[in-house]
């Protein structure tokens, strides 16, 4: 049994879902991720088809230095993005062994929200690239870890009618309203 960072609350109407030391470069897969939590599953993989097809991007916000600006970032208010293929791919490939773990367990699939999506570097793998005057440099590869739960949502419950006499006021408005109509506070 493998851990996990952190557990859902209730394990019955969540599923989970890992890959550990993916191939794949921690900084496009952290931003992607990030771009993903809070999505339910088939906004998640809508966005992920998506941005395989350019017609989305992926925000970048931690890891932003050195990327360029993109005029599709304008609906993530931001101003860096790419399309990292095969990071999307990776997540997508995650999302699908979760919404089959999602009908084994009985769930509906439609309801499940990404409450928790973490991905952690791994251990870095080591190459070698040869430069002039016979030196040699190390060439390493950043993989990852990515870790992922998704919970049903319950049906969402209708906002009770706002009584009329019951009217908040602001503090503010309320010293403003005192102080016009001389009342003592």
């Amino acid at each position: 049994m493998v851990r996990y960072s952190r557990e859902p609350q209730n394990d019955v109407k969540s599923v989970k879902a890992r890959g550990s030391d993916l191939r794949v470069h921690f900084k496009n897969t952290r931003e992607s991720a990030a771009a993903l939590k809070g999505l339910s599953l088939p906004r998640a993989q809508k966005f992920l088809e998506d941005v395989l097809v350019k017609k989305d991007i992926v925000p970048f916000r931690r890891y932003r230095y050195g990327v360029g600006r993109k005029a599709q970032t304008k609906n993530h208010k931001v101003c860096n993005g790419r399309w990292p293929t095969k990071s999307v791919n990776y997540l997508l490939a995650l999302l699908k062994n979760a919404e089959s773990n999602a009908e084994v367990k009985g769930l509906d699939t439609e309801k499940l929200v990404i409450q928790h999506i973490q991905v952690n570097k791994a251990m870095q793998g080591r190459r070698r690239t040869y430069r002039a005057h016979g030196r040699i440099n190390a060439y390493m590869s950043h993989p990852c870890h990515v870790e992922m739960w998704l919970v049903q949502q319950d049906e969402a419950v209708a906002k009770g009618e706002a009584s009329s006499d019951g009217v908040k006021v602001s503090s503010k408005k309320g010293k403003q309203t005192r102080l016009r109509t001389g009342a003592r506070a």
